[in-house]
């Protein structure tokens, strides 16, 4: 008896075949992503504009030239010679640094409190601080600033900087949900292996919510760099305690006719936010996919 094996293999495709599959597969991909493709290039857009117009020189940068005919990369050296930008960025860092660490080092236990801890008025508690992120800022500005004219802190970081230690509703409730999703089993391991709830939340917790706490990070980072109304209200009378957010505010107002050097003085304050975001992306997306996943 013989028995004929026939080969079931698809026959390759021709190279017109396949280079149609190709260009399929590729508009395909792109409908796909159309939606995020515009998105990307309308918020691109302006950020690419800046910069262009930054490396202009004077007279071109208020033409409706949109290319450069001549790269004046000095104009970022000029906007610290005409302006003392680096301390501002010293001061924009400091301010900015020095909250975050509040931010982590007030909100981790209050929020390891709320999602994994079981203890009368938690309920209570936690229904205060989603108020709290409903109360407008400028509610308790007039306490606020008032206290601090009181203990001789204005014209200095300290005030926008203090609070930050103390608590931050808006931290509170993002960490809390990013708790939630961590199992408790974790907890109660620790535990019988003879962690403390503090030993327990810091070496077990705090390893494993590291992309949310990353994205609680860099809100609060990006809040204060961008802040303006703090900085403006505590240090406005005092220059050199001025971050970067109000001395381009200052800027723009002494070199309006110069849009090259004040889309420069724009560039250098733009910069250190989009490097950490490039740097920080994967965890800042994936501890926002997981946050509020339990309520």
């Amino acid at each position: 008896m013989t028995v004929t094996l026939t080969d079931t293999r698809p026959a390759p495709a021709h190279p017109v075949q396949r280079r149609k599959q190709s260009w399929d597969k590729r508009l395909y991909w792109i409908a796909t992503h159309s939606v995020g493709i515009a998105l990307g290039v309308i918020f691109t857009l302006p950020v690419v504009f800046v910069f262009l117009t930054a490396v202009m020189d004077s007279d071109q940068a208020m033409s409706s030239s949109l290319w450069p005919r001549e790269w004046r990369f000095d104009n970022f050296l000029a906007v610290f010679e005409r302006a003392p930008m680096l301390q501002y960025l010293v001061n924009s860092f400091t301010y900015s640094l020095l909250a975050t660490l509040g931010i982590l080092l007030s909100a981790i236990p209050a929020a390891y409190a709320l999602a994994k801890l079981r203890w009368r008025g938690q309920t209570f508690f936690f229904m205060l601080t989603v108020a709290a992120m409903m109360l407008p800022p400028q509610v308790v500005t007039v306490p606020l600033y008032d206290l601090w004219v009181r203990l001789g802190f204005t014209g200095t970081l300290v005030p926008l900087i203090v609070p930050y230690f103390l608590f931050d509703a808006f931290s509170v409730f993002l960490l809390r949900q990013f708790f939630l999703t961590i199992p408790r089993d974790y907890i109660e391991a620790a535990k019988i292996d003879g962690c403390s709830e503090f030993q327990a939340m810091v070496r077990v917790l705090v390893p494993m919510a590291k992309p949310g706490i990353a994205a609680t990070a860099m809100f609060c980072f990006l809040y204060t760099w961008n802040d303006y109304f703090g900085p403006l209200l505590y240090t406005g009378e005092s220059r050199d305690s001025w971050t970067l957010s109000l001395a381009l505010a200052s800027f723009r107002g002494m070199h309006h006719v110069e849009w090259n050097l004040t889309m420069a003085a724009t560039a250098v304050v733009m910069l250190p936010v989009i490097v950490l975001f490039a740097f920080a992306q994967k965890s800042f997306v994936r501890g926002i996919t997981f946050t509020g996943v339990k309520g």
